[in-house]
């Protein structure tokens, strides 16, 4: 019974304070086979994409309590630009959880009580100043080490190799989508979170990723199609919703 608390239950609301989010293009074969039932990949091309998000996070609590119970901590989170068609014949886009990481055990607990996002509690150093951004992120067995730094004073950038041919379709892929798809296996149902942003106005920056271990999964090498980052973005998830899968029904 411990997969009906994880269901998103109500809504959550949180400031981020700042946000870094890279895209990295691998074939879709290497990613397909990473969604849940029900989902299709997001592509471009031949690409699916994985969003690696850096979110420090202010004031994360359910959406009736006062900021003031919020929790302030650091989020790192690699997911899975995908789609999904609802039984109501909608078309939605959004992205397939695969892990998080963040720096307080007590939402590595609540986490992964309430979600299926995988939380893990990780070691973080950030150093910040207004031309630059670096963040240092260790994990208990080398599982998603990252360590990146993002050049706020160059802007208007694409990453060298990027499949992308221009910025306007870049920023497409730079995440958050309007949904976040959490699949409940046990049920053979998808759990719907809508998200809710008054502004989403992300700069493409210029990063140089020095660790990125959470790729060495993966037998294709990923290439690095976007980088974009944004301060100071109030944020709310939608209590979730869930239907079953359709395509879950018919498998035996």
């Amino acid at each position: 019974m411990l997969h009906l608390l994880k269901r998103h239950p109500f809504s959550v609301s949180a400031h981020f304070d700042s946000t870094l989010v890279l895209a990295y293009a691998l074939p879709r074969q290497e990613l397909e086979k990473l969604l849940a039932p029900g989902l299709e990949l997001d592509t471009f091309g031949d690409f699916g994409f994985v969003a690696v998000a850096l979110v420090q996070t202010r004031d994360l609590r359910p959406s009736f309590l006062s900021p003031a119970l919020g929790q302030n901590f650091f989020l790192s989170g690699y997911r899975i630009f995908s789609r999904y068609t609802s039984n109501q014949g909608r078309h939605l886009r959004g992205l397939r959880i695969l892990r998080s990481d963040t720096n307080k055990p007590l939402m590595r607990v609540a986490g992964n009580l309430l979600t299926h996002y995988h939380y893990h509690l990780a070691k973080v150093r950030i150093e910040q100043n207004a031309t630059r951004a670096s963040f240092d992120i260790q994990t208990p067995r080398n599982e998603a080490d990252l360590k990146v730094t993002a050049f706020l004073d160059q802007t208007g950038v694409l990453p060298e190799g990027s499949p992308f041919p221009d910025l306007k379709t870049a920023r497409k892929y730079a995440g958050p989508l309007p949904y976040t798809f959490d699949y409940e296996k046990e049920t053979g149902s998808m759990i719907l979170i809508k998200s809710v942003r008054k502004e989403w106005n992300p700069t493409p920056v210029k990063v140089e990723v020095e660790t990125a271990t959470f790729f060495e999964r993966f037998s294709t090498k990923p290439i690095l199609a976007n980088a974009f980052y944004l301060q100071n973005l109030p944020y709310r998830w939608e209590k979730g919703r869930r239907e079953i899968v359709k395509q879950a029904e018919a498998q035996p």
